[in-house]
Order: C-alpha cells, then structure tokens, then sequence
C-alpha cells in the first residue's frame, strides 16, 4: 500500500486504490468524519470512518491536534466540500491530544495568542500557509542568484566590526557577569576573552560578503542577522535573515536593475507556485480588513498586489526630486505628516516612503543619491560631494524593503569617512586592504527577507512571519 502526503493524494487522485496517510486531526464529526492534515498543502483530506466497525476506544483517541495513520481506498466523495475520501479500513493512533488543554482548537484564535503558543501555531491554516511561501521565498531566492552567475557565501555569526555604524549589537562574551576582569582605568578587559577582543552577533554580512566578491565577481549571503533595537514595533526584530549579494564591476544603475529583476523573479515563482495557499491569505486579509475604517483598507487585494510588483517597472527617483514632491504634497502642507517635511536632508520615515509609493507615483519606487550624512560610511561619494550612491526600494504598505548603494572604492576617500565618523581604522584594516589590492567598482544591496514574507503573505506584523520571533523582553522558546 502506498503512502501519499495529502498534497500528492488531491493532486493525483487515484481512485480506487488503496492508500495511506498519516497526519494531524483538524475536525472529528459525528464521530465519522476526520479531516485530516500534514502540512503538504492548505486543504484536509476527508477520512470516513464507518463507527460501528471500530473499537469505541479508538474512536475517543480522535480528536483535534491527535496524530494519525489512516488506510483503506480513495472514492469520490459523496458530499460537498471534497472530491475524494478515504473510506478508512485501518486507523492507527501516532499521539492523542486532549481536547481539555490542547490550545489550537477549531475556532478563531487571535495571532497574539498564537505568539505565546508559537511552538504550535504551525498548525493553524493561517500559518501553515505563511510558512510555506516562506519556505518558497526562500528556495526561489537561492534559484535566481544560482541561474545568475552568483556563489553563495557564509558570512560570519560573530563579527568584530559593525558594518552599520548603529552600534545596536549584541555582545559575545564568555567573561563571568559577577566577576568581569578589568583594566587599570576600570574598562571590561576583553584580551581575556574567548577572542581576546570585544566581538558582537552580525548586524550585517555586507562587508566581508564584498570582499569575497571582489575575488568572485558575484555572490550573495542569506543567514541570520541581529539588531539590539529597542524597538516594538510591528516591522522591528532583534533576529532576522538578510538576503545580501555583492557585485564587483557593478555601478548604481545595474544595483538597481539587479534588485528590480531579483524582486520580480522571486513574486513570480511564489505566485505560480503558492497558488492555493495565496488565495486563502487573501481571503483571511479581506476579512480582516472589513473591521477596518475604508481610508486604512488596501486598495489592492492580496494577489493583485504581487502581481503589481511583477508586472510594472519600478520607478527610480532621486532623494531631491522625492524631498521636492512630499515638501508639496497635500498631507505635509495640511501637518497630516507625523514627521513634517521641511528641508532637503531629512531621513524619510516609512509614512513618506509610502506615501510616495501608493499615492504619489502609484507603481514601486527606487530612491537614489541620498545625503551622505544619512547613510552609511561605505557607501559611494557623488562629485557634489554631499549625496552618495545609495538606494532604497519602496513598496506599498511597506515602505522600504530594499537598501543598498554602489560602494566607495576610493582608498583616500574611504579613509577621510571612517576619520570623519571617528570609526578606528585598524579594526577595518582588512576591509581598507580591498581598496589597495587590486580596486574596482562594486555594488550590493541588503533585503530583510521577513519583510518580504510579510508583503508576499498579506500578514500585518513581522512577528508572524518566522519561526520564533525575537523582540524586546521575549526570547520564549
């Protein structure tokens, strides 16, 4: 007898045969009716089970959340709701689950709830589908960069540089909290350390990513990431995965291309592949947003929104001509802005950002050359001499899911920003050696791929959309 996921059983529906499944119990109805699931796909396979052929006390081990084997032949279904059934010959129980405290009962469960309950919450229709376009995203991610020409390379977790100049790292240490060495002026003394030197979790793959590009031409990171921000927000984790290529002999304007085209290939696999689990995120969106007031519902549904992305050229702007039309636009001449727009230099907050994308010019939007002194000392100094070669792309309900910039190449120039940031050249020495070896060109970009689960699946908060979500006072499970 063989045994078929559900996803391959619908697909293929071989009827007549007998088959085997094994799975987690959804529903039990009229102590007849199992619908059961594995994870394969959004939709329950029927299972009949004929109660007077089997043993009472199976039948009170099936309940929500119980593993199961079920056997016996595949027919059409009778009733609605399914084309095929199993008629169960032989059931056999893996797990029971109370039905007093297993929390994932068949009735709506607010997604705070199933944050404190996210060892489990894979389990519920919302989830299971988030987690497989994620699953998705994340292969057609490796596809696209592997069809071009890139290697994939693993930057380190701990890292003694902060490529952000934030300074929101975590800490690596094994010194003792009660018993910290100190210097003769009262520092933590970190030559006694594990590595003899103050070392953080990554913030950022970017720059050892480049300097394996400039002896690779092309490759791309895509781990885990860490920021000690401070922030609760519904777009902010302390944990999360990057997606960074670099690029050597790449401008701006092909940093640019690359990123439109990568953006585009990765929604497209995930619409043509993620169909029906897509179609149910777009319903659960819809009926979430019948609560809301019209003005702060989506113009576009779900689908149509990934197929927007795909289909359309993204619009590049650059930082003046964006400054220029929101100092103009309707909500900061009326103060609607939380952050009004007054002068050229301002950093654009996700309000700006998206007003831009979805009012404004109604298509996706690449913002370049921004002001030097708001972003990051490696990137490329335009001839003003006060914008560099950066560049962000917008997308609606978003804002920002895209940053990169054409990197400074130019030792002089590299070594005047990092004095005038007061960062120490000696701990980037090896990142100054790229500049005196051999030089040229190059260009990356970063992409948090939650925030990209998050547009792809319709899900409000970032917290729904990895596995175990690490944020301020939780690192639960």
């Amino acid at each position: 007898m063989k045994s078929y996921s559900v996803k391959e059983l619908l697909a293929k529906q071989p009827i007549g045969e007998s088959v085997e499944v094994n799975g987690w119990v959804k529903t039990f109805r009229s102590n007849r009716f199992v619908a059961l699931n594995d994870g394969s796909t959004i939709h329950n396979l029927q299972c009949v089970i004929d109660f007077e052929n089997f043993d009472e006390n199976l039948l009170k081990q099936i309940s929500t959340g119980a593993a199961l084997k079920i056997s016996g032949p595949l027919v059409e279904s009778q009733g609605r709701g399914q084309s095929v059934e199993i008629q169960a010959a032989d059931v056999f129980v893996h797990g029971t689950a109370d039905p007093e405290t297993y929390p994932i009962q068949p009735k709506k469960h607010s997604l705070e709830f199933l944050r404190e309950k996210a060892h489990l919450r894979v389990r519920t229709n919302t989830f299971s589908a988030v987690m497989r376009v994620r699953s998705a995203l994340a292969f057609a991610v490796h596809q696209y960069f592997q069809q071009n020409g890139f290697y994939y390379m693993h930057p380190p977790i701990i890292t003694g540089s902060d490529a952000e100049g934030a300074g929101e790292m975590f800490r690596v240490t094994t010194l003792e909290p009660q018993n910290t060495p100190l210097t003769e002026d009262g520092a933590v003394d970190y030559s006694q350390d594990f590595f003899g030197k103050e070392t953080n979790l990554t913030v950022s793959g970017q720059l050892e990513a480049e300097t394996y590009a400039m002896g690779l031409g092309k490759v791309y990171t895509f781990g885990p990431t860490f920021r000690a921000e401070n922030s609760n927000t519904s777009r902010h984790l302390a944990e999360f995965w990057m997606i960074e290529p670099e690029m050597a002999f790449y401008d701006l304007d092909a940093n640019m291309d690359l990123a439109e085209d990568f953006i585009q290939s990765i929604l497209t696999y995930v619409l043509e592949n993620c169909k029906d689990d897509l179609e149910f995120l777009e319903k659960r969106l819809l009926d979430e947003e019948k609560s809301k007031p019209q003005n702060e519902r989506s113009e576009m549904a779900l689908i149509e929104k990934l197929k927007f992305i795909v289909d359309n050229n993204f619009k590049r702007v650059s930082y003046t001509e964006a400054i220029d039309i929101l100092r103009n636009s309707k909500p900061n001449k009326k103060k609607k802005f939380q952050f009004p727009i007054n002068e050229w230099g301002a950093d654009l907050q996700s309000e700006h950002e998206r007003f831009l994308v979805e009012k404004h010019f109604k298509c996706p939007v690449i913002l370049f050359d921004y002001p030097a002194n708001i972003k990051a000392f490696y990137m490329r100094l335009n001839e003003d001499g006060k914008t560099v070669r950066a560049m962000d792309v917008l997308f609606p309900g978003i804002g920002e899911i895209v940053g990169g910039s054409q990197r400074e190449e130019r030792l002089e120039v590299l070594q005047q920003k990092i004095k005038a940031l007061d960062i120490d050249e000696k701990e980037l020495w090896w990142y100054l050696d790229l500049r005196r070896f051999g030089t040229a060109v190059h260009s990356g970009f970063g992409l948090g791929f939650e925030r990209m689960v998050q547009f792809a699946t319709g899900m409000g908060n970032i917290r729904d959309v990895i596995p175990y979500p690490r944020f301020p006072q939780n690192a639960e499970f």
